[in-house]
């Protein structure tokens, strides 16, 4: 092996790349926002549009809930009937009113978490899906940490300042809206205004959305979740959606957060469009004859980008060295990247296939091995 280390530097930039946010310099907000801590960003691509604080452990309050509902959706048990605890019905605060013994779908507990902040629903469906309060508080944290929330411990389901420790960062809360908007059915759930809920006894409960970007203040409002304590003050995760632009904002103990999040969301449309940068397909820009139109990228890289930015991008390719032996061994997949840059930062990586490689490609876990342990150079192509 000539180039071990080499190898595995591009095949890790490339698995992180796909999972990870993009941080890069963005044009300068020119407001100002009423928030201690403060987050805009791209959702497809992660880049930070603007930030204030955004590192920094404060207080969250109810928006905790957007990863109680989370962990609620991936359990799979959204059809499971959820019988109410005492404990649940005790929950202090925001409530569905729920009264121990009754039941009830989950699914309804969590639109009943998610439109009406009900910190009862919290706790039941903590108790469900986890087996215990403490439990559920076990996953929520390892959930956590699988996605990238490095500043933030949770200790409840709900946010209420029953313990000190429990926080987070605007930067961490924006990872984990951007997370769970990939999940259809958190989306659905986040972006409903009213949600009719199963009969009980005494006639059906109707559950109102409390995030009014959503039902009455902004057009391209597509969900979120609001949130308050006397300690954490009124703490805001918002998403929306202009011209295949969408967006993810946060504000933790802002005094007018409305304005701040409709401020961010029309700032960023009318500056930002995604400009597609590689396309998915055959891959034509490399002389060296032996990878002339051979080479094959795996998917489209989108990015967004202002006017001005779009002619500041650079792309490198970056290929492994041709060998002889590869006719018969196979080509290694991925056989190179375009690797992509803006202002001299890293915003992604795209691998390259080689096109024999192109319709039965092996496994990514194949592929690392390959590209691990072939014996070979890397070289630059222009």
């Amino acid at each position: 092996m000539k180039k071990p280390i080499i190898l595995l530097i591009l095949v890790m930039i490339m698995a992180l790349t796909a999972i990870l946010p993009v941080r890069a310099g963005a044009n300068v907000y020119p407001g100002q926002t009423s928030a201690q801590g403060a987050v805009l960003m791209e959702l497809e691509s992660g880049r930070v549009l603007y930030e204030k604080e955004a590192h920094t452990q404060m207080r969250i309050a109810s928006i905790t809930k957007i990863m109680t509902a989370l962990l609620a959706i991936e359990s799979g048990k959204m059809d499971e009937m959820v019988t109410i605890s005492s404990r649940a019905e005790g929950t202090e605060g925001s409530s569905l009113y729920l009264y121990a013994g009754e039941k009830l779908p989950l699914k309804d507990l969590v639109y009943g978490l998610m439109l009406r902040s009900g910190n009862d629903a919290a706790v039941a469906i903590a108790e469900h899906v986890g087996g215990s309060l403490e439990g559920f508080v076990y996953m929520m944290n390892e959930k956590a940490l699988e996605i990238g929330m490095t500043n933030t411990v949770f200790n409840n389901p709900h946010g209420l300042d029953d313990h000190e420790e429990h926080y987070s960062t605007a930067y961490d809360m924006a990872v984990l809206a951007r997370y769970a908007m990939e999940n259809n059915q958190y989306r659905e759930v986040s972006g409903t205004k009213s949600y009719k809920a199963s009969e009980r006894e005494n006639g059906y409960r109707v559950f109102n959305n409390k995030n009014r970007l959503l039902t009455q203040l902004y057009p391209y409002s597509t969900g979120g979740k609001t949130g308050y304590t006397k300690r954490a003050k009124r703490t805001l995760v918002s998403t929306a959606e202009k011209d295949g632009v969408e967006l993810v904002a946060v504000t933790l103990n802002a005094g007018s957060d409305w304005h701040d999040h409709m401020n961010l969301f029309n700032w960023a449309f009318s500056r930002f469009q995604m400009m597609e940068i590689v396309k998915e397909g055959r891959f034509n820009s490399i002389k060296d004859p032996f990878y002339k139109n051979k080479l094959y990228a795996a998917y489209n890289f989108e990015y967004p980008l202002t006017d001005e930015e779009a002619d500041l991008v650079e792309q490198k390719t970056v290929l492994l060295s041709p060998d002889e032996r590869w006719e018969k061994t196979g080509y290694p997949d991925p056989i190179g990247s375009i690797q992509i840059s803006l202002n001299g930062e890293r915003i992604g990586v795209v691998p390259l296939s080689f096109e024999t490689e192109v319709e039965n490609k092996p496994s990514f876990f194949k592929r690392m091995w390959d590209a691990l342990f072939m014996i070979s150079d890397v070289k630059d192509s222009g």
